[in-house]
């Protein structure tokens, strides 16, 4: 029985310009192994990702942004 622990993870990102850029770092981000979703929030500049971090570890998701041209940090909220 395979199980997977998945974890929701918050990043706070910079340089967001236009609504295009949303879909940009979605789909990088969402290329990862492990990544089950992303979910980016243009007005707030967060970026929600549900993955498994045992796959996909932070540094991974923000390493990941940092190739669509983002920088990004964990976030508490």
């Amino acid at each position: 029985m395979n199980t997977t622990t998945s974890t929701h993870t918050t990043l706070r990102a910079e340089g967001f310009s236009c609504p295009s850029c949303v879909s940009k770092i979605e789909k990088q981000v969402g290329r990862l192994a492990g990544v089950e979703s992303v979910k980016v929030q243009f007005a707030t500049s967060k970026i929600e990702v549900d993955h498994d971090p045992a796959v996909a570890s932070v540094d991974d998701l923000v390493a990941e942004v940092a190739k669509a041209g983002y920088t990004a940090r964990p976030s508490a909220f």
